[in-house]
């Protein structure tokens, strides 16, 4: 799929097929992750790879909409260091936010959706996941084969303003 159609079409999956996802295709999903630009290319980012059934319905407790990841073949929990400057703070979230869209259009790409669920538990997913005292888990990936076959006609053209509403040249 050429790149831009995959930015175009891509939506937000939460319902799966329980199928599992080759190794091929999820090592290649979390290689697109990896290869995210990251500030000073500093790479501050560690991925958690979940595909247990009972590791992932744990994890779709974390948070009060990650329910999806209860039904997806893997999930990818995106951990960071922590950081107590604003800066420091809003880098790392710009960074993962790169790292997670490569992973989403990746997959995509293969014919796998995804959805970002946010933690709100953050001492459960260290439990669950058992990242170290000075990391943190903001965000898991849910993914897997759409259970809906309908999910990859274009989307409606509602819900997105157009570029005449937004861009401002020069000056706003």
């Amino acid at each position: 799929m050429e790149a831009l159609r995959a930015i175009e079409t891509r939506r937000t999956v939460r319902d799966f097929e329980v199928k599992p996802v080759a190794s091929e295709d999820v090592r290649r999903i979390l290689e697109a992750g990896r290869r995210a630009p990251s500030s000073m290319n500093e790479q501050r980012w560690d991925f958690v790879l979940c595909s247990d059934r009972d590791h992932l319905i744990a994890l779709s407790r974390v948070g009060e909409y990650a329910g999806h990841l209860a039904g997806a073949a893997f999930g990818v929990a995106l951990v960071v260091p922590v950081a107590e400057e604003v800066w420091k703070k809003e880098s790392l979230a710009f960074d993962l936010g790169q790292a997670a869209e490569n992973m989403m259009i990746a997959a995509w790409d293969l014919g796998i959706g995804s959805a970002h669920a946010s933690v709100y538990d953050g001492q459960a997913a260290r439990e669950l996941l058992g990242y170290p005292l000075d990391y943190r888990c903001d965000t898991i990936l849910s993914f897997g084969y759409p259970s809906d076959p309908d999910v990859f006609k274009p989307p409606p053209s509602r819900g997105r303003k157009p570029l005449s509403e937004i861009v401002h040249t020069e000056r706003w």
